[in-house]
């Protein structure tokens, strides 16, 4: 994040080992985008932008499922003009967009889709400490 001063609210959930993991990641997201007034949304761009948070969490969580040795955590943070999306988990991989993207084929698509939606991405990772948070950065509905 680029300054704490930004931050609006923070909304963290614990995955570990839960079943549905990914639903539950999409309802945890969507109760906070209500709670901001994101949704229900006001207009089509509204609108849109809430699915985009909605598919990126679904998209870093399904990820650290199938790479990743599962989601430990979501944070769901609100900044002052974006929403930062944050997955931690226990996988050593390096994500990353599949080059060159095959449109027509199945699976393969979650971080390119990240990388479209997103004003940015990234990894971070502890030194000496196992896994590693992968984030997202949407702008906010105008």
């Amino acid at each position: 994040m680029d300054q704490a001063s930004d931050v609006r609210d923070v909304r963290t959930l614990a995955l570990g080992e839960t079943s549905g993991t990914v639903p539950l990641a999409r309802d945890f997201t969507r109760t906070a985008l209500t709670e901001w007034g994101w949704l229900p949304a006001a207009g089509a761009d509204r609108r849109a932008a809430a699915e985009d948070v909605l598919l990126v969490v679904s998209e870093l969580v399904t990820n650290a499922c199938l790479h990743a040795e599962g989601p430990e955590r979501l944070r769901v943070v609100r900044l002052a003009t974006a929403v930062r999306l944050e997955v931690t988990d226990r996988g050593a991989g390096q994500p990353a967009p599949r080059t060159p993207h095959r449109a027509g084929r199945p699976g393969g698509h979650g971080m390119f889709i990240v990388q479209r939606l997103c004003l940015d991405w990234g990894i971070q990772r502890v030194p000496g400490a196992p896994g590693k948070t992968v984030w997202a950065e949407l702008a906010a509905p105008a």
